[in-house]
């Protein structure tokens, strides 16, 4: 089959190339924008507490005033506030409010905090529901613009920091980041290209193709998120760059390494062409089947952000391979040996070469190098025991020097960490004729008052048929940290539970609520999701090799490197560093890149050692033999894709750095430790057994 669609690509090449082009053009034309989020309750299904009281909220207190954004006046000296100073704040909120800037309901003036540090003002804003709105962080610009020139003539400093302000300043970043991706990824895969094959043509080969296939994969996926509505988180895009980047160049380099080895066996360029799509065509169909397969299992996910970006992720891929198979057969055929241009190393295959020196090493002593790297992997799976999520999305993708990071930490001077997001108690009557009385509302607040981590409890508000009461709860850690989660899962909610009057019902929302649900969604996706992409995947391994042995090893190897790149990453980043734990969905993106890709390089290896089998070497032999001609290509894909996937680290924020530490890591371990030595070493201990039943090794 490969053969023939090699064959039928070489023979009318222009077709292939114009076809594409058309294609994209068409998609790009009418697919909406990809639009992407940050709240992390519209990522929730609808029977989790948080949601359910946030429903209560729209239907029983429509009116209410929600906070978008708290303003964070202090001294510029640093001192304590004078009358003078609180009398110039509540000026300051007035002529704000005055200017009548839109989405800004009300500026508030509160009183200064306990110890006369600082004093808030804060701004309610309507609810948005549309992602995509950016009419709040316009405001949250215009506030801030003329939050500066009130305070000009005053020995006052402010800063703008809540929700709002916090999605304007993620959004800067998200845009910076973007470029700085996108910019690296480029540069990175040029000067590696350059340096593995000296030739300019091949070094922007994959830039100009996939940049042809980038924006067709983004139209797509947008085109898929609102068709079957479908949110996407603020990380998304950064993640498409670098997943098209990098697995395109893959399967590119792939394509080129079995080709110039066709054209030293001594086949013409368009036949050497055609070899290589049938070679190398199920083994790269198949590995992109598993990562398709798992990007396609976090489907299965209650959490909406990785509901979608598995889909997506499996669009960008399924894209990726197409044009592997056909666009890049197509320009090679019409470049011929010219790709390489000027190098003439095509010609022949270096003497004495590492990856022979290692496959003969292999060979020898299989067992040796099994043991040894089976242990570095477990070693470094060690860390993982250190394991420790942080839910706070907005926050962590933050720099710490925005505005409202900086003004969040002025706050916590003088209030409650919980102050910017106070989390809110709902008490409804479950029958219309029953409506709440002030003593029984009073009572009630009484009683979430004296749950441990509670700072204050707003008395009730009311609503007009007096069947629901509404409580501001201010927490006493900041609203993502693990005490405040704690506070909510262990103490508010059973206390608001356990106190609630007959004949009502309690809801704890807000987003430490949200986090406690996001914390109970993940525990769930991880008994679902792991199992399901590990099954799947094996399923492919097992009709590619047509063996019931091999997928057991290659899923053990995944699993070793799942648990090294886990355990590295956590020891870096909360036991090294400072961060507070690692992004709450790190895991599961980082076991379906590890898995996924992992199984691509471990597939191409598999593949070399069948094909090599099939020759009628012994299984020692294979495995050197393998190596030898498959490491150049698994090493040079493992180096270019790490190095994409590391550019997520020059965004700035911790959570891109988290996620490009992590896969860039997760992929050294699977091209270095897994394919190159893992496996082969294993495969060559087994040897015939672990080709049964199909026994794909002997010649057909």
């Amino acid at each position: 089959m490969f053969a023939a669609l090699g064959r039928s690509v070489v023979r009318r090449p222009w077709w292939v190339i114009v076809a594409w082009v058309i294609v994209a053009a068409a998609v790009i034309s009418f697919a909406p924008k990809l639009t992407s989020s940050s709240d992390e309750a519209g990522f929730l299904p609808d029977g989790y507490e948080s949601i359910k009281a946030s429903d209560i909220q729209e239907t029983r207190f429509p009116k209410q005033q929600n906070v978008g954004a708290v303003i964070v006046f202090q001294r510029s000296d640093g001192k304590k506030l004078t009358v003078a100073d609180s009398a110039e704040v509540v000026r300051v909120a007035k002529d704000l409010a005055a200017k009548d800037i839109d989405k800004v309901d009300a500026v508030v003036p509160g009183k200064p905090s306990p110890n006369n540090l600082v004093q808030t003002a804060t701004v309610a804003m309507p609810k948005l529901t549309d992602p995509s709105d950016t009419s709040e962080q316009d405001a949250v610009k215009k506030l801030r613009t003329d939050l500066q020139r009130e305070i000009r003539a005053t020995d006052l400093k402010a800063g703008v920091t809540g929700s709002a302000a916090t999605a304007l300043d993620e959004s800067e970043a998200s845009e910076r980041a973007g470029m700085l991706v996108g910019v690296g990824t480029i540069v990175i895969i040029i000067v590696l290209l350059l340096i593995i094959f000296r030739s300019p043509i091949i070094a922007l080969l994959p830039v100009v193709l996939i940049g042809l296939i980038s924006p067709l994969a983004t139209g797509l996926i947008a085109s898929a998120n609102k068709a079957f509505d479908m949110k996407a988180d603020s990380s998304i895009q950064q993640l498409l760059t670098v997943v098209l980047f990098g697995v395109g160049t893959d399967y590119i380099l792939f394509l080129l390494f079995r080709y110039r080895e066709a054209l030293r066996a001594g086949e013409d360029s368009k036949g050497a062409v055609v070899h290589a799509v049938e070679r190398v065509g199920e083994a790269i169909t198949s590995a992109a089947g598993a990562v398709i397969v798992a990007f396609a299992a976090l489907a299965l996910s209650t959490l909406g952000m990785l509901k979608s970006m598995g889909p997506a992720l499996a669009i960008a891929v399924f894209v990726t391979l197409c044009a592997g198979l056909t666009l890049v057969p197509a320009v090679v055929s019409l470049l011929g040996t010219k790709v390489f241009w000027p190098s003439k190393s095509w010609q022949h295959e270096p003497r004495g070469a590492g990856f022979a020196r290692l496959g003969t090493s292999i060979g020898r002593r299989p067992a040796v190098w099994a043991v040894v790297s089976a242990l570095v992997m477990a070693v470094l799976a060690l860390g993982a025991l250190g394991y420790r999520a942080n839910f706070d999305l907005s926050s962590s993708s933050l720099p710490e020097t925005k505005e409202s990071m900086v003004a969040l930490s002025d706050l916590e001077k003088g209030f409650p960490a919980g102050t910017t997001d106070p989390t809110s108690v709902y008490l409804t009557s479950t029958g219309p004729d029953d409506p709440l009385t002030a003593s029984r509302a009073a009572a009630f607040r009484r009683s979430l008052s004296r749950a441990d981590g509670v700072g204050t409890v707003t008395p009730a508000t009311l609503s007009k048929d007096r069947t629901a009461a509404a409580y501001s709860v201010v927490l006493d850690d900041p609203p993502a940290s693990k005490e405040a989660m704690a506070t909510v899962k262990d103490d508010l909610r059973p206390a608001a539970r356990a106190h609630a009057p007959d004949g009502t019902t309690a809801a704890v929302g807000g987003v430490t609520a949200v986090y406690v649900d996001i914390n109970k969604a993940v525990d769930r996706d991880y008994s679902v999701v792991f199992p399901v992409a590990a099954l799947c995947i094996m399923v492919i391994l097992g009709l590619l090799l047509r063996s019931l042995v091999a997928p057991w090893y290659l899923m053990v190897s995944v699993a070793l490197g799942f648990g090294a790149t886990l355990g590295a990453t956590s020891f870096l980043f909360t036991r090294i560093g400072d961060q507070p734990g690692l992004m709450f969905m790190l895991p599961v993106i980082m076991y379906l890149f590890v898995v996924a890709l992992g199984t691509d390089y471990n597939i191409l290896m598999v593949s070399r050692l069948r094909e090599e089998a099939r020759e009628g070497r012994d299984p020692h032999a294979a495995a050197g033999t393998a190596v030898r001609h498959s490491g150049p290509a698994i090493a040079s894909a493992g180096v270019i894709l790490a190095g994409t996937f590391a550019t997520l680290m020059l965004a700035g924020n911790s959570t891109l750095s988290q996620m490009g530490f992590a896969l860039s890591f997760g992929i050294v371990i699977a091209a270095f430790v897994m394919a190159l030595v893992f496996t082969p070493a294993l495969t060559a201990l087994i040897g015939h057994a672990a080709w049964w039943p199909g026994h794909e090794d002997r010649r057909g």
